[in-house]
């Protein structure tokens, strides 16, 4: 388990969670932001401020199965629950890519890369909700997550390829 002290993170009460299938406890203020707490706590910079606001997806991670803005998550909601940022979708025995990585990397689902975490997880979440090539479920999938780079297509394609690929291994 790793633990934050109060002295690296500042005065507030110890919260444990589980963060890509690790173990954690840090003290930190209970309003400080789950995005903060993420990349300047804990490193993980995978997840992607835009807009701080909720609006454009950026900092999409998926807590206890849910799609959520952890820009909008106080870190005091979280104790006990399980999280996961892009940073876990790679499998980390032989730190390949998983198929719907593979499949935004072949299809070209990203540009400037800021949307690209964001809209990861919430493609994963719903390829895990048992979603399908299905062009509108996608659509409706990634609704919350605003790209200003690639019209969406190849991030469609990618999302389909991934599912379709699912579908073969199934």
């Amino acid at each position: 388990m790793t633990v934050v002290r109060e002295e690296a993170a500042g005065p507030g009460t110890s919260y444990r969670f589980t963060l890509n299938g690790e173990p954690r406890e840090l003290s930190v203020p209970g309003m400080r932001r789950l995005l903060d707490v993420l990349r300047e706590d804990l490193g993980f910079t995978g997840t992607k401020e835009g807009c701080g606001e909720g609006e454009c997806g950026a900092c999409t991670v998926i807590l206890d199965g849910m799609v959520v803005d952890s820009c909008l998550v106080p870190v005091c909601q979280v104790d006990g629950s399980e999280i996961r940022t892009v940073e876990g979708l790679t499998e980390a025995q032989n730190a390949a890519l998983n198929p719907l990585q593979q499949a935004f990397l072949e299809c070209g689902g990203a540009q400037c890369g800021i949307c690209t975490p964001g809209m990861l997880m919430s493609a994963q979440a719903y390829l895990e909700d048992g979603g399908s090539a299905d062009e509108d479920g996608i659509r409706e999938a990634i609704a919350g997550n605003l790209c200003r780079c690639t019209g969406y297509t190849k991030i469609i394609d990618a999302i389909e390829a991934a599912a379709l690929s699912r579908e073969v291994d199934a």
